[in-house]
């Protein structure tokens, strides 16, 4: 399958506004900025291969061991460690979901199958799915909040999961890169339970919630050592910079950042919500800081370059279609310019 991701460097460089991009519509926090900035200075020197700061700052900050903890080159450097460190022969993802999960799993030369999300419950799943096919040494991957779809399930719900792929031996990677973007995020969150399930391995990214992409920073926990051993070695070692450590380090000691981000989101996500449908547009409830909708043109991303907006079209997910589309949240300015050039597309003018 073909890699295609949000965000077009030489399109926006060339002014077009960039909702194609889940990042934090609070922008990167100044604190943070300057951390990285000030860093630069010791960039003659190689970065610690095992983050031990960052890490114990992540354990302090989550409530974690730290030995439970790897660093990485964003979430998608780790997604692929997890699949080289365990090579499974199956696997198994919901679709639509993150494109990378595939594209590692296919490294490997893993058998695939997809769980499909029906459209007609917005794509969250009616029930827990028939998992009686895996076996000791599958995989499974979760999204949660989805990607690209918004939508969340509770932790009750990933529990049973845990426990069917526990039972099989199989091993769960619950994505919660767009957790801290949902109210009821960290009362979800998969993290507290690690101790009683060392078959689940939780990712995490600074990247989108302290609009960080640039930099590239995630990190993920589990309570099976051995596996994030094996990980660390699965890769290029100095694999996360100066910048990017000190970067972290600097989030974590942003006071109520990410609880304005969510009252921001509280207010902003309804809102635009309301705009789009009332183009007509049908959009999927969101828990996280993008809106997935329906048009009824295939060529709506094109129509909106021409206007200085470029938005991601959802053709190329598992499940979606040409016709599906998704924007992140902005700054109210910001989606109100998106919802004039979606009228103009869709009425002319």
């Amino acid at each position: 399958m073909n890699r295609i991701h949000g965000g077009d460097w030489e399109k926006t460089s060339a002014g077009a506004l960039d909702f194609s991009v889940n990042v934090n519509p609070l922008g990167m926090p100044l604190s943070v900025a300057e951390a990285a900035q000030r860093a630069v200075t010791f960039c003659n020197r190689y970065p610690d291969p095992a983050c031990r700061e960052l890490r114990q700052e992540l354990g302090a900050y989550y409530h974690l061991p730290d030995e439970w903890i790897l660093c990485g080159n964003g979430a998608a450097d780790l997604i692929f460690r997890l699949v080289q460190a365990l090579k499974p022969k199956k696997a198994a993802l919901f679709a639509p979901t993150f494109s990378e999960y595939e594209i590692a799993l296919n490294s490997v030369g893993c058998e695939l199958r997809t769980i499909p999300l029906p459209r007609e419950n917005d794509f969250l799943p009616e029930e827990i799915p028939d998992l009686s096919w895996i076996e000791e040494g599958d995989l499974l991957f979760l999204c949660n909040p989805n990607n690209p779809t918004g939508q969340a399930v509770a932790r009750s719900w990933l529990e049973e999961i845990t426990k069917r792929c526990a039972k099989a031996g199989a091993f769960l990677c619950v994505d919660e890169c767009f957790l801290e973007f949902w109210e009821c995020g960290e009362q979800n969150t998969m993290l507290s339970l690690l101790g009683e399930y060392k078959n689940v391995l939780v990712l995490r990214a600074f990247t989108k919630a302290y609009a960080m992409a640039g930099l590239r920073l995630g990190w993920c926990s589990c309570a099976d050592k051995d596996l994030l051993r094996e990980m660390e070695l699965s890769g290029a070692a100095w694999n996360v910079s100066i910048p990017a450590q000190a970067a972290g380090l600097a989030a974590l000691r942003e006071a109520g950042f990410l609880t304005r981000t969510r009252l921001f989101l509280q207010k902003e996500r309804p809102r635009l919500k309301a705009s789009l449908e009332s183009l007509g547009l049908t959009v999927i409830p969101s828990q996280a800081n993008y809106l997935c909708f329906r048009a009824g043109s295939p060529d709506l991303k094109e129509k909106l370059l021409k206007r200085g907006i470029l938005v991601r079209n959802c053709g190329d997910y598992r499940g979606l279609d040409a016709y599906d589309y998704r924007v992140a949240i902005k700054t109210p300015e910001e989606n109100q310019r998106l919802i004039q050039a979606l009228k103009a597309c869709i009425y002319g003018g």
